[in-house]
């Protein structure tokens, strides 16, 4: 078995993808340690010629081609014919730090964790080429690394980032933990049930990654009502969560706390002015009820209000709702 595979999904990134690339081979990995899996989504740009020479000289890179099904079902392709003892989700708009992975991986296979988790940097275009050609890429500081269970580790952060952990694929295959194919609010579901499922994590207090902002791919996130749709299933994801049976308290009440974020969240979008037709608001709450008719919050009055309305009059909630984000407007417009 080899150490690591690194699945990055491509989709209409031909302006970034090369640079992310590039910074795979630049870690100071032997070839025959590690694995890049590369699916291409269906992109409809140019992004597979832009690497079609990387491609050729590396003889550990596999490419699977597939019809566009969205982040989910390709990193789940990845997944199912990865080799490595751990696996990255790498985006293919991001880029590694200079021999970063190699230090976070040797802490892996050491202690032979489920899951572990270090920083990243986030940086616009400018600030990446920047970067990239200071002494900063090269530092060489050691990391400051903590254990703990993952249930500790969600206690102190709100885990969404996927593609900052290494993940054990034994551990993913063992507990079946894949992403919900289809929809767009993939990553955190995935994350939570990672940490909640992890009884050995590490986290590192050092920076491997750059998220790139700034990506006019990323506008893709404008709210409409598949997007409103796919956030409810995600909703309904984390919720399941609260009811595994080994949970602490404090974790339970930390899922609370996630699921309620989220479906607050798709009450505010849904009436914010991205979904114009009440007719659609309305489609969207039954929905959600539809997923879910469980839903209950309790912490505050606030919480327990949204949740009397969401089972007696959810329709009214979202009228409530709509006259709110109008009074908001004014309020700003003044």
């Amino acid at each position: 078995m080899m150490d690591l595979s690194i699945i990055v999904p491509i989709y209409n990134v031909e302006k970034y993808v090369r640079t992310c690339i590039e910074s795979i081979y630049r870690q100071g990995l032997e070839e025959k340690r590690f694995e890049v899996i590369l699916v291409n989504d269906g992109t409809k740009d140019h992004s597979m010629e832009m690497i079609a020479d990387i491609i050729s000289q590396h003889d550990n890179i596999t490419v699977i081609n597939q019809e566009n099904q969205g982040l989910s079902v390709a990193r789940n392709n990845g997944i199912a014919i990865a080799k490595g003892e751990y696996i990255l989700m790498l985006d293919s708009d991001d880029l590694l730090i200079d021999n970063r992975i190699g230090v976070l991986l040797e802490k892996a296979l050491e202690s032979k964790v489920e899951v572990v988790t270090a920083d990243y940097l986030q940086m616009g275009n400018k600030e990446i080429e920047a970067f990239l050609s200071s002494p900063l890429q090269n530092e060489t500081r050691s990391p400051q690394i903590n254990e703990a269970t993952g249930e500790d580790f969600l206690k102190e952060e709100y885990c969404r980032n996927i593609w900052r952990s290494l993940y054990r694929r034994e551990f993913l295959q063992d507990n079946n933990i894949t992403f919900i194919p289809g929809i767009t609010a993939q990553d955190v579901p995935f994350a939570n049930e990672c940490y909640l499922k992890a009884k050995k994590c590490l986290k590192a207090q050092w920076p491997f990654i750059i998220y790139r902002w700034g990506n006019p791919s990323q506008t893709t996130m404008y709210f409409n009502t598949k997007k409103a749709k796919d956030l409810c299933i995600a909703i309904q994801r984390i919720w399941s969560f609260t009811k595994l049976s080994n949970l602490s308290a404090a974790s339970r009440q930390k899922q609370e706390d996630i699921t309620y974020a989220y479906f607050y969240r798709l009450i505010s979008a849904t009436t914010y002015g991205h979904i114009k037709l009440l007719s659609d608001q309305y489609e969207i709450i039954n929905y959600m009820r539809q997923l879910e008719p469980d839903l209950s919050f309790q912490n505050g009055m606030k919480q327990r209000i949204l949740t009397l309305m969401y089972h007696n009059m959810p329709h009214a909630l979202i009228r409530i709702s709509n006259f709110l984000e109008k009074m908001k407007k004014r309020l700003r417009g003044r």
